[in-house]
């Protein structure tokens, strides 16, 4: 599987995913936390944020991350949400550094 991680690395405020093919995506732990995929912070239907971003804590942690199967990444963060299951798929699509950035859609 291509798009599944080598590493995945936790320190101070930050997630980071070595990927397979050598590339890093180094994501900001409240940045994940305001992209939640679960029902409760985003519509089922037309995918629209339903969780104001603002409302999450600059300071917020992430103690857990599991492996959800072969293909995504479950948090526990600091607010006590936990029912967000982040694909490798869409967290590769969300990589922000700036090569990525770059990239055409």
């Amino acid at each position: 599987m291509t798009n599944a991680p080598r590493e995945l690395k936790k320190s101070d405020g930050e997630f980071t995913i070595v990927w397979q093919d050598g590339h890093e995506s180094a994501f900001s732990i409240r940045s994940l936390r305001q992209a939640c995929p679960c029902a409760a912070c985003r519509d089922e239907w037309t995918g629209k944020p339903l969780l104001d971003p603002e409302s999450v804590p600059a300071d917020i942690t992430a103690p857990k991350a599991e492996l959800v199967g072969n293909y995504a990444v479950a948090f526990q963060f600091s607010d006590g949400h936990s029912t967000g299951i982040y694909s490798f798929e869409g967290l590769r699509s969300r990589c922000p550094c700036a090569a990525c950035k770059l990239r055409p859609a």
